[in-house]
């Protein structure tokens, strides 16, 4: 599946556009980590431990968009973003999103 951020893709001529599509996550942060990340603030640098969860996040929510698209019969998913907000205060969501289309090459 071609994701895409941009509006089109070169080469390609969109013949169809199937709809939205998304990912969704919702993630909490355990409190060892909570604890891990205010103690790592004072000094500065990387919270690995929440970057790494980031990264598991953000991969979950592409293949659930793709999943989706693909359920739709889409050749790839154009204009896609990610979004994240907090909710509750201990939980975030991941959201990536986009268009699902058809593709004939040029």
């Amino acid at each position: 599946m071609l994701i895409s951020t941009m509006n089109d893709v070169p080469g390609f001529q969109i013949t169809e556009v199937l709809g939205e599509v998304f990912g969704l996550t919702v993630r909490s942060r355990n409190l060892g980590s909570q604890i891990g990340a205010a103690f790592k603030s004072l000094v500065g640098g990387e919270l690995k431990g929440m970057t790494k969860n980031l990264v598991v996040s953000r991969q979950e929510v592409i293949d659930r968009l793709t999943e989706e698209a693909n359920a739709k019969g889409a050749d790839a998913v154009v204009a896609m973003r990610f979004d994240t907000s907090e909710m509750g205060g201990d939980w975030s969501e991941i959201c990536a999103y986009g268009t699902a289309v058809k593709l004939r090459k040029l």
